[in-house]
């Protein structure tokens, strides 16, 4: 391998390696994520899915909390079930890539209506990474009936 060889190779290297790190290290702004998930954006990259749970509206959020902060690599961003609103980051296992799931519970009847909308920050499409979590966590809610959902 020739020298200027070697010192593109060094270049994309640190290249990939600084982008790696801004995927990491970007600051998530609440004011930007922890939005209405029934007024957000429709996207390629977007998911929004609606429950009904027979339970009250922080009881249900509360119940939804247990099942996101199990997931791997996601942690909050933003919002409690007593504010009734809250935002999750969900990481890639390898790039960590951060996609955002907001989650809203609003009186329904005798229990509540979960609104979640989830989308990923960088890129045109998550691969359906965003739609499987949204299922999987209103699957693992007993008694969760799905509303409908869709981009």
């Amino acid at each position: 391998m020739g020298r200027m060889a070697l010192w593109a190779l060094v270049a994309v290297g640190v290249a990939v390696a600084a982008l790696a790190a801004w995927v990491r290290l970007a600051p998530s702004d609440p004011a930007r994520w922890h939005i209405d998930p029934a007024r957000g954006v429709s996207g390629a990259n977007a998911q929004r899915a609606e429950a009904a749970v027979p339970l009250p509206p922080a009881a249900a959020l509360g119940a939804l909390d247990a099942v996101a902060m199990a997931w791997p690599r996601t942690q909050r961003l933003a919002g409690s079930p007593a504010e009734g609103r809250i935002t999750y980051i969900t990481r890639t296992r390898l790039m960590g890539f951060p996609d955002y799931t907001t989650v809203a519970a609003l009186p329904a009847g005798e229990g509540s209506r979960l609104v979640l909308f989830a989308r990923a920050r960088f890129g045109q499409s998550d691969l359906g990474v965003n739609a499987a979590r949204v299922a999987a966590w209103l699957a693992a809610l007993p008694g969760a009936g799905a509303g409908g959902g869709g981009p």
